[in-house]
């Protein structure tokens, strides 16, 4: 489901914009999914959602979630993982932080290009190779 009627190629778009928009993508899954989950303070539900949108639990995500891509995903992954981001990360590795930026811009990808259900499916593998999500 999209909120803004105009339409995007988001093959023509460059990986840190897809970065861009899939952060906040993944961000309001965790969220809902906390939500969703239990009744609690604002305070808990901030530090318990800070937990799933690192750099390092999306680099676990990503390995939870890399052999069911689609070879179009996985290109969308490694150009996001591959974008030069002019800056160094400060609570993890330049690794980790390159390769949550390209699972970042995949689900911007798959929420520009309206597959709803590619991304719950997605987020579904998460949560249930997951402890505490």
């Amino acid at each position: 489901m999209r909120f803004i009627d105009k339409n995007v190629n988001p093959k023509q778009l460059s990986p840190l914009n897809l970065a861009f928009i899939g952060d906040c993508i993944y961000e309001i899954l965790v969220r809902e999914t906390l939500v969703t989950d239990a009744n609690r303070p604002v305070n808990d539900l901030h530090k318990e959602s800070v937990k799933y949108v690192s750099a390092k639990a999306q680099t676990v995500a990503f390995e939870k979630i890399k052999d069911t891509l689609t070879e179009d995903e996985l290109a969308v992954f490694k150009r996001g993982r591959n974008a030069k981001v002019g800056h160094s990360p400060k609570s993890a590795s330049e690794s980790e932080y390159h390769c949550a930026t390209g699972v970042e811009a995949l689900f911007g990808y798959l929420y520009l290009n309206n597959e709803s259900e590619r991304i719950k499916y997605l987020f579904e593998i998460i949560c249930s190779k997951s402890n505490n999500l």
